[in-house]
């Protein structure tokens, strides 16, 4: 358990460095959460998720229906940790972040 604590820990790291060596290129104006949490990974699709903006990545994921994805948000997924790094955020919440990611840019 130690090992993938700290394999998570590594990832967030590149993954935050990351976002913010990326060039802020979306259009609109994000979730206020999205900068402190999502943005860390989807930004520039860290780890395998799926980058803000990319319709086509986040197609399949969309089909299988909103409350799924809130669910694999709440229980965390892969390297995505529970909450997204989101705590205090709602159902509602986190079904407005992942419709800002998936709309294309």
């Amino acid at each position: 358990m130690k090992s993938m604590t700290f394999i998570r820990n590594k990832v967030l790291l590149v993954a935050t460095m990351a976002a913010l060596a990326a060039p802020a290129a979306l259009a609109g104006d994000p979730p206020p959460q999205y900068a402190a949490s999502c943005g860390a990974c989807h930004a520039v699709g860290v780890a395998g998720a799926p980058a803000t903006g990319n319709a086509d990545a986040w197609a399949p994921r969309l089909e299988k229906g909103m409350d799924v994805l809130v669910a694999s948000v709440r229980n965390g997924l892969n390297a995505m940790p529970p909450g997204g790094l989101c705590n205090s955020c709602s159902d509602e919440d986190y079904a407005a972040l992942i419709t800002y990611m998936a709309t294309a840019q």
